[in-house]
């Protein structure tokens, strides 16, 4: 693996404030020396570095864009670089602090009573307990509103009973966010480790995002209080204003991954020596293709930029983080999958970090709405007619 140099064809840079490098920078700085020498063993052997939370509560990078609770009050630009250096590293890292920030302290924050926030917020900063968001179902993940997990009122509790899947972080949470259908509507419900009826089990055999933890939640007969209802959120559209929130910092995070590629393929190609002892970089081939990348990366870059920058506006809305999702994570696949075949033969060492990258955004291709749900989002928006069928 090559040292980080940095990726900034089209001098970026010149846009953020000197608050932003130095988010970006402190961030840069505890993954190169915290992670990038750890990662590969802990995808290698399946293993989340749980021992890293407290020091990512402890440097902000938990709901690092909400406000009181201990929360670092930072802009979503400002948390948008964070995403884009812990994927850098690693997407499971990144789906760590994703999940922890805008699935379960976003929505406790915006929908949760005083109550709630009090008990859970601070904790969950301080990275002092873990929550996860179950939304997808093993029938149902595109389509969450077909959800069949349901509570039933019962005196001063709902008792929920369902199944859900793909859950980051599950068996590591204290807190599950579990959403489920009512005659109300679909509620939110703070499920808590260890309630009676409430088991978790990991996934097994994944040949993705093989440092984080993913797991099945099942319900039977789960009692809670009534005041673990978010009082808030009324309806499925309080569980999709979360995804949102992640799919921001989702288009941020595939910045991240494709640059480490990128630099990892260009450092590779000065050094690699073919055909009359030159490097492979000389070739005009390989030349092509970096001029690709680099393009693509920088297109990402102005993407993510301008969404946070109206998002710390008030004026980014589904639609503009939908492209914002859709667009980054197809061009960081594409960058990994480039820079796999510079590095030919090596690529798919784990000597190199790119083979890791591009088995992860397999998975993220597919996560927080598939490639093809954002393309029906955005195309909703620009026609005015839904074709979600």
């Amino acid at each position: 693996m090559f040292p980080f140099r940095g990726v900034d064809f089209m001098e970026i840079d010149a846009f953020l404030n000197d608050e932003e490098k130095l988010v970006r920078q402190a961030v840069r700085e505890f993954v190169d020396r915290e992670v990038v020498p750890h990662i590969e063993a802990w995808y290698h052997d399946g293993v989340f570095p749980l021992h890293l939370v407290p020091a990512l509560g402890g440097l902000g990078l938990l709901g690092a864009n909400l406000t009181g609770y201990g929360c670092a009050e930072m802009s979503n630009v400002q948390y948008g670089l964070i995403m884009q250096e812990l994927e850098r590293a690693d997407s499971g890292l990144r789906s760590f602090v994703s999940v922890q920030s805008a699935l379960v302290m976003y929505p406790i924050y915006t929908f949760g009573s005083d109550e709630q926030k009090q008990r859970w917020l601070p904790m969950l900063q301080q990275g002092k307990a873990i929550g996860c968001f179950g939304l997808t179902e093993p029938d149902f993940g595109s389509n969450p509103a077909a959800m069949r997990t349901h509570a039933v009122k019962d005196g001063a509790s709902y008792v929920l009973n369902g199944e859900k899947t793909w859950i980051t972080n599950g068996s590591i949470a204290d807190v599950a966010l579990v959403w489920a259908r009512t005659p109300e509507g679909i509620r939110g419900f703070l499920v808590e480790k260890g309630t009676a009826g409430f088991t978790v089990k990991d996934i097994k055999g994944k040949m993705s995002l093989r440092a984080s933890v993913t797991s099945s939640l099942s319900l039977a007969d789960v009692r809670v209080p009534a005041a673990n209802m978010l009082p808030g959120a009324t309806g499925l559209r309080a569980a999709l204003d979360c995804l949102t929130q992640a799919r921001y910092g989702i288009g941020w995070g595939a910045v991240g991954a494709a640059m480490a590629c990128y630099n990892e393929a260009l450092e590779y190609a000065k050094v690699r020596r073919q055909f009359g002892d030159k490097p492979i970089a000389s070739h005009q081939l390989v030349q092509a293709q970096f001029a690709e990348m680099i393009t693509e990366i920088t297109k990402a870059q102005l993407l993510a930029l301008h969404t946070g920058r109206l998002k710390d506006q008030g004026r980014a809305d589904y639609a503009h983080i939908s492209m914002l999702k859709r667009n980054n994570v197809k061009v960081a696949l594409d960058i990994a999958r480039t820079a796999r075949d510079i590095l030919g033969a090596n690529g798919i060492a784990d000597e190199y970090p790119i083979f890791r990258h591009m088995c992860n955004l397999e998975s993220v291709f597919t996560y927080e709405g598939t490639h093809n749900i954002h393309t029906l989002i955005i195309g909703e928006r620009a026609t005015g007619i839904a074709a979600f069928q």
